[in-house]
């Protein structure tokens, strides 16, 4: 009786449907979301920028990133960012262990706003799965920018150029470790390839990137 109120009183409802959970997500959702799981997560860990994908972004996956984003539901990250852990331990790539790991930077007038980065929780929950070493601060958003959506690739590129310079994590001393970058979303490609940069520029090796969702037609791309 004592263990079927506590149920009760641990009760909350699903992040995406409003069912009643004891988790971020119901069983439903978790179950499509899972769905939305990227068969080969290593399909675009090629030159020039690496890329490693948990899932396909789309459907309640979209929903999902929509909503730790914009609604105010940073949690999400955390069950993200070991979904996407778990697949990186899964595959070939988590033999080499001394990496650092390095979350895409908001611009601080955007983290005020928005109250977290969710690139950093996600990252951490990440780290917490592998056991890799997060440098939370090791790239700094010194210059505001304006939304990618809607903009060209060449847009977006010009609109990125140098938004990023080294964090506070980062000692004038370069680290011996590679850097793995992690964010939510990889699409044309044009924030990691501003931060990539940034990190070449002053002679850090950069591994690639892991990303919870990586757009369809990237991943038709291939070859």
């Amino acid at each position: 009786m004592f263990k079927g109120l506590l149920d009760l009183f641990l009760k909350t409802n699903c992040l995406l449907c409003q069912r009643s959970t004891s988790q971020e997500f119901c069983d439903n959702c978790t179950r499509q979301l899972k769905n939305c799981a990227n068969k080969h997560s290593t399909a675009l860990w090629q030159p020039p920028i690496p890329v490693f994908s948990w899932g396909v972004y789309g459907g309640i996956l979209k929903r999902a990133i929509a909503v730790m984003k914009y609604e105010n539901q940073p949690q999400i990250a955390q069950t993200l960012g070991q979904w996407l852990g778990e697949a990186w331990l899964l595959s070939s790539l988590h033999q080499e262990s001394q990496i650092l790991v390095v979350p895409i930077p908001l611009h601080p007038s955007k983290q005020k706003q928005r109250g977290y980065n969710q690139a950093a929780l996600i990252a951490q929950s990440f780290c917490q799965t592998t056991g890799l070493k997060l440098k939370q601060h090791g790239l700094a958003r010194v210059r505001e920018t304006t939304a990618q959506f809607g903009l060209s690739v060449s847009e977006r590129e010009q609109n990125l150029t140098e938004a990023f310079a080294m964090g506070s994590d980062f000692p004038p001393r370069r680290p011996h470790a590679p850097v793995l970058l992690v964010d939510d979303i990889y699409t044309t490609g044009a924030t990691a390839q501003s931060a990539v940069q940034t990190l070449r520029q002053h002679q850090i090796v950069v591994l690639g990137l892991a990303a919870i969702a990586t757009g369809v037609k990237n991943l038709h791309t291939k070859n």
